[in-house]
């Protein structure tokens, strides 16, 4: 709180790269939301990776540790004025100054009543916040699931809050191996996102066992720390930024091996929908993708524009 509220004042403050690496360019319909997003909102967030996925008209969009408000005024634009989308973060000033620009925002896109709102809370205590179960269609979170001391509780709730169906996409910093107690206690690689960073194999792991299907890798770039006496202190430990889809499949779904077509319904994804590291949809090909992403199709808010086919050839693995 300390670090995000007082000592960081614009993220040109930020020691590292690990809260400013971008796993993959900006689509154009973000960059042209960015652009109506306050300028004070904008040099206060320090957010890493892309948390803005596809499919979004209308829905009910949860962001974990919102910050200064940053992705949840882009989300705003693209949910329209009858979805809505909810902040919630640990730091005070943070809060307030989200909410101080509420009024500006709803101006600038025309609408009649606030689409948004920022809680001050925990992301692994949502209940505490008032969060009930099954309220949200997705989940975003930017580089912040790594100051959680609790990843499991974090994911835990984000799967209570989710609706069937329903998706957490998210971005943040791993480590490329469970990272030291000298590590994990320097205050200044807590702040900058690197001491608090998951073990990837353990990221798999968790979200099982709360509940996910496999994750699905979207895209991953490495970080440069940039300063020597804080690469000293990591040694050999690698990190990344990296961005993951995770998926709620209903209770009692079933699929098997499956070919699935795309339609090419989704809005500026008309030609193509890069879906994950593995699963490039193009518009009107079919693809053989596994049981659990057939599940994952058929169940999530994409279902209405793929059309699912049960597939005798077997497929391993495809999700990961």
């Amino acid at each position: 709180q300390d670090y995000y509220g007082k000592e960081l004042q614009k993220s040109e403050d930020l020691k590292t790269n690990a809260c400013v690496t971008l796993a993959r360019p900006l689509p154009k319909v973000v960059r042209d939301a960015l652009e109506h997003v306050h300028k004070e909102v904008v040099a206060r967030y320090y957010g890493c990776g892309l948390v803005i996925p596809e499919a979004l008209e209308s829905c009910q969009i949860l962001d974990l540790g919102s910050g200064s408000g940053r992705d949840c005024y882009l989300l705003s634009q693209l949910v329209g004025e009858q979805g809505h989308v909810t902040g919630i973060d640990m730091t005070k000033d943070q809060v307030e100054l989200a909410k101080k620009h509420i009024s500006y925002h709803m101006d600038k896109f025309g609408y009649q009543k606030p689409n948004v709102e920022f809680l001050q809370g925990y992301i692994e205590k949502l209940g505490d916040a008032g969060l009930a179960d099954e309220s949200y269609d997705i989940i975003i979170s930017n580089c912040v699931i790594n100051l959680a001391p609790d990843k499991r509780a974090v994911l835990h709730e984000a799967y209570r809050v989710l609706k069937p169906g329903g998706e957490m996409y998210f971005s943040d910093v791993y480590a490329s191996q469970r990272l030291s107690e000298t590590i994990w206690k320097h205050r200044v690689l807590w702040g900058e996102c690197l001491a608090g960073a998951l073990y990837w194999e353990d990221l798999y792991s968790i979200a099982k066992e709360v509940g996910f299907k496999t994750p699905c890798l979207v895209s991953a770039s490495p970080i440069t720390i940039g300063c020597k006496e804080l690469e000293d202190i990591v040694g050999d430990c690698r990190f990344v930024s990296a961005t993951f889809r995770l998926f709620k499949v209903p209770d009692g779904s079933q699929a098997g091996p499956s070919q699935v077509t795309y339609s090419g319904g989704i809005v500026g994804h008309e030609r193509e929908l890069v879906f994950d590291a593995n699963f490039t949809f193009k518009k009107g090909e079919a693809v053989d993708v596994d049981a659990e992403m057939a599940m994952i199709l058929q169940s999530s808010r994409f279902a209405k524009e793929f059309l699912v086919r049960a597939n005798t050839t077997a497929l391993q693995g495809c999700c990961c």
